[in-house]
């Protein structure tokens, strides 16, 4: 492993490291010089397609809610750490309240554009989110190839400290991401009324008929879901109660 030093165009810069061998996970944490042992939050899905109301909301649960709740705690929020999605909305979340806590994007290698002007690794390359402080570079040439590592870089990092998973809309690579999670033992959240994956894992948490591969997931008991509304009180409890108080877990 070395370090690695990012520069973007905002004047941002970040840290991160790359890695190859699973071995080398544990200690990646201090690697980055950073501590082990806190509340940690992974967010996964994506924003594709979403209403203009649910984007809104979308954007004020990530502002009002959890870059603050994340910055109380000092917490560690990971992500696929590209410039889209929630994944930006997390970016933009915790530069907008001035945030310290660490935000670190974990990605495939050969799927994301560095900002040292490198060429991009293929067409469908995207850019870094610049407001992420720190990066993990992963193995792989495909989206969602980092899902695994994701998933068990959180681990590491909470030890025996509170985790959990967001989940908010989300296409294909969201269901390894939510498998992933739940093999991880995690609490995993689905926001429904965000679209896509994250309705359809709700409305089979409502027992309403979905896609077949959420019944193995629903028979984890990891998975709850929170209403996408107006009112984000049940959303900001639920957060609160499951990184505040060990051992619990939020109703359906």
């Amino acid at each position: 492993m070395k370090l690695i030093h990012f520069s973007f165009k905002n004047q941002h810069c970040a840290t991160g490291s790359q890695i190859n061998q699973w071995s080398e996970l544990p200690q990646l944490p201090y690697h980055l010089g950073l501590p082990t042992g806190r509340p940690v939050l992974v967010i996964v899905g994506g924003a594709s397609k979403m209403e203009v109301a649910a984007l809104s909301r979308l954007q004020r649960v990530f502002t009002e809610i959890i870059a603050p709740l994340a910055q109380r705690l000092n917490a560690t929020v990971i992500d696929g750490g590209t410039d889209c999605g929630v994944m930006q909305l997390m970016g933009r979340a915790r530069h907008q309240i001035a945030g310290t806590f660490p935000l670190i994007g974990v990605c495939a290698i050969g799927t994301v554009i560095l900002p040292d002007g490198s060429p991009p690794p293929s067409d469908e390359a995207a850019e870094l989110e610049p407001h992420h402080s720190h990066f993990v570079l992963v193995p792989g040439d495909d989206w969602g190839m980092e899902s695994p590592w994701l998933a068990k870089l959180a681990t590491e990092f909470a030890e025996e400290a509170p985790h959990g998973t967001l989940v908010s809309n989300g296409g294909e690579i969201t269901w390894q991401d939510v498998h992933c999670s739940v093999a991880e033992q995690r609490l995993t959240w689905v926001f429904e009324g965000s679209g896509r994956t994250a309705d359809l894992l709700a409305a089979a948490l409502r027992g309403e008929k979905s896609d077949p591969r959420a019944q193995p997931l629903l028979a984890s008991g990891y998975l709850h879901r929170l209403v996408l509304s107006d009112d984000l009180t049940p959303v900001q409890s639920a957060l609160e109660t499951h990184f505040t108080t060990r051992g619990s877990l939020p109703s359906t």
